[in-house]
């Protein structure tokens, strides 16, 4: 078989002799723009684009990869967020009261009633009815008896826990039941109100035979182990008892030197649903009571809610409203709306060291512990740039009392071994707390966004998306503000990933009704604009937004955008972007709408740069394998990991195939990668697509039939195929058979 020259329905005129196409004839030595493309101002030429395309856009596949992972996850963040079943009111905040009553007569803030009241004294005796409150209903935690003991033992306990997880009420009980097992319950049990002069060198107990406790959260200064153990002495010698209540900063004094006689226990969590039950019910055995209040938690939610606020005082609050006779509902409904839990956290919590975590994990959200705890520091350094030496933070140790929303979750029994993951206790509060820290936290924004950029480069590519999600949460908030903040200089970088970034950025930002419009005029003006290098890489962002799951729920406009950003007359660079995006959209489903769009888009069938183009961007779509490796993504209907999705529907959208392959395979330049591309469908095994043989034969006959000389040009091909000596194709000589008849 001789290689003489084939017949063409049009002669294609190639811009050889073009100036532009001289400028560019030495571009392996101009910098590229990620895309493969040069990036430099002016029109990139056609033979330059091709080229990039073949190449598959210059991207690795690791880069490839992340752009999927990264819509993958954008879209079930996006679905989640759209949803928002619980109601989130920020920037309303109607909160209710955080004072969060023990039984009636104490609550976690100070509380009200006689024992609260500040008087010239620095104590005050609980009354007979507020210990009576805490200890008749009272549920122990795991390893409460190892407390006891050491509280007995050493008269000085010091006692951990968050707020709210009923260290208060388990500081009652420990000394009521320690002055009873001393016999020494003569002296009352007090609270004491300067905590602070524990230490003093002066401090005396309240009373010989008593009981005491503190809190001391905040109020460390001037505290010492030696203050303490000198405390403690005094208390022994007085036959009286001390508890102590803090978080784990209390943990430190204790170990210091001289604290080797003082006790300390960290409070464990107590199961809340056991809380509210024992609430109600009291020491009821009554099997038909507890059969209507499970059933009452479990439809009004409040089981999930604890789940999520699994603090023995929020589950006291529900217990009053259910004794009450309230809306449980309305109360569940309160206690879940991630607003409220956000901005009361914020609302206490201003260290960098909180604050950095907590930021971390709304990013980071199901990343491992390590993972997380690397980005929270570095994002701290930023918040306090002068320190000199990175500080010996130890989130994991601060958890339950800094930020009990969030928790590691460790690999059950039937897991895999690995690392604890973290996670906040409710769907919704990560994108609350973004949002709340972007929008409140004026002095600390541009720390989080150099944060935010650089977990961008980071090596882990699921945190590379992750970060990118995160800037499209961030933009919902102001939308306007974090365009030219921030979207806008990711959308024009001359990374390639970056703009990945800001393509998944836009898409989750686009998904909320409020911004859906802002976001496709912007798309539209990117689309459309100039040839400067920066304003082609901000087409090239808008046709990748566009693929995603912000395209696929209104393809139309998606394929308006495609088009706007491909018909730039001589100027191919955005050539692979548009046709990775018309991919994109192919492999979730939208097959129809297209082809109708190249067909649509092709249609004058002469040798214009928007027909070339479009065709081009169909022979990339008929020989890129369809992949379903992505998490959460989703897919058509009749694909086949690793062969062409065209090929694989090719039976429902036979007729629109066979004239967009007609008019591929008859124009230069086109013609010679939609031979390729053809070739690469002979060549499939029937065992990998079954249906694709007897497909493929009908297809040649319908391409055969289209005015021109497609049945000679087909039939040449074909036999050259099939007497190929290095690759002989044994399904092209029984094509062109058929060819022939």
């Amino acid at each position: 078989m001789s290689d003489k020259p084939l017949p063409d329905e049009a002669v294609h005129t190639t811009s050889e002799s073009h100036p532009a196409r001289e400028d560019l004839k030495h571009a392996t030595t101009k910098p590229a723009a990620g895309d493969g493309t040069v990036d430099e101002d002016g029109p990139i030429s056609e033979s330059d684009a091709l080229r990039s395309l073949a190449a598959g856009g210059g991207e690795s596949q690791a880069e490839r990869a992340e752009a999927l992972r990264a819509g993958a996850i954008a879209d079930l963040i996006a679905e989640r967020l759209n949803a928002d079943a619980s109601g989130t009111r920020i920037g309303t905040l109607a909160l209710f009261n955080d004072s969060v009553s023990f039984g009636g007569g104490f609550n976690t803030n100070g509380g009200s009633g006689p024992s609260a009241r500040l008087g010239a004294t620095d104590a005050v005796l609980l009354t007979e009815d507020e210990i009576t409150e805490y200890t008749d209903l009272y549920v122990q935690p795991q390893r409460y008896d190892e407390a006891l003991d050491a509280l007995c033992e050493r008269h000085l306990l010091v006692l951990t826990g968050a707020p709210g997880s009923g260290r208060t009420a388990a500081a009652v009980n420990l000394l009521a039941e320690a002055l009873t097992l001393n016999s020494a319950s003569d002296g009352g049990c007090h609270r004491l109100l300067d905590a602070a002069s524990i230490a003093s060198p002066t401090w005396e107990p309240p009373a010989e035979r008593s009981g005491s406790l503190a809190v001391l959260d905040g109020r460390l200064a001037g505290l010492s182990s030696r203050g303490l153990a000198s405390a403690a002495s005094k208390l022994r010698a007085a036959g009286a008892h001390l508890v102590l209540i803090g978080g784990p900063e209390l943990e430190v004094v204790v170990s210091g030197p001289g604290g080797d006689d003082l006790a300390w226990h960290q409070l464990s969590p107590v199961d809340p649903l056991a809380v509210l039950e024992r609430a109600v019910l009291g020491h009821s055995g009554d099997a038909d009571r507890r059969a209507e209040l499970v059933a009452l938690l479990d439809s009004s939610g409040a089981v999930a809610a604890l789940r999520e606020r699994p603090l023995a005082a929020h589950a006291v609050r529900l217990a009053s409203v259910i004794r009450a006779g309230g809306d449980l509902g309305a109360a569940v409904t309160a206690l879940r709306d991630p607003s409220d839990q956000v901005y009361t956290w914020f609302r206490t919590h201003h260290e960098p060291d909180t604050i950095a975590f907590a930021l971390a994990v709304a990013v980071l959200e199901n990343s491992g512990y390590l993972t997380v705890a690397d980005a929270a520091i570095r994002l701290r350094q930023l918040l306090s740039p002068e320190e000199p030496a990175p500080p010996d933070v130890r989130f994991r140790d601060r958890l339950l009392q800094e930020q009990p929303w969030i928790e590691l979750l460790f690999p059950g029994p039937g897991d895999q071994p690995g690392p604890p993951r973290v996670r906040f206790r409710s769907a919704l509060l990560s994108q609350v707390v973004l949002t709340y820290a972007w929008t409140t936290l004026d002095g600390r924004r541009e720390a989080v966004l150099q944060w935010l950029r650089r977990l961008l480069g980071h090596s882990d590519l699921e945190v590379r998306a992750q970060a990118a999600v995160a800037g499209g949460v961030l933009a919902r908030a102001d939308f306007h503000f974090a365009v030219h903040r921030f979207v806008k200089s990711w959308a024009g970088s001359t990374s390639w990933p970056v703009r990945q970034a800001a393509a998944t950025a836009i898409g989750v930002a686009g998904s909320a009704p409020a911004t859906a419009e802002p976001v496709w005029a912007l798309l539209h003006e990117w689309a459309c604009g100039g040839q400067s290098a920066h304003e082609r890489r901000l087409a090239s962002t808008a046709a990748t937004a566009v693929g995603g799951l912000f395209g696929r729920n209104s393809p139309d406009r998606a394929l308006d955008v495609l088009r706007s950003a491909l018909d730039r007359g001589d100027d191919w660079g955005t050539l692979t972007p548009v046709a990775w995006g018309g991919v994109h959209l192919l492999h979730q489903g939208l097959t129809t709408e297209v082809l109708g769009a190249y067909l649509d888009w092709s249609q004058p069938r002469d040798t214009s740069p928007m027909v070339l183009k479009t065709l081009s961007a169909f022979v990339f779509a008929v020989s890129t394998p369809y992949t379903s490796s992505v998490p959460g993504g989703t897919g058509t209907e009749g694909a086949i990991d690793g062969v062409p999705l065209l090929l694989s529907v090719l039976p429902d959208h036979r007729p629109e195939l066979a004239e967009l392959w007609g008019r591929a395979l008859a124009r230069k330049p086109v013609q010679e990668p939609a031979f390729e591309a053809l070739r690469g469908w002979v060549d499939t095994p029937t065992n990998v697509c079954p249906e694709a043989q007897a497909s493929l034969r009908t297809l040649m006959l319908d391409i055969a039939r289209l005015p021109g000389k497609h049945r000679e040009r087909l039939h040449w091909w074909l036999m050259k195929w099939a007497t190929d000596r290095e690759r002989p194709s044994a399904h092209a000589e029984g094509l062109a058979r058929a060819l022939e008849h």
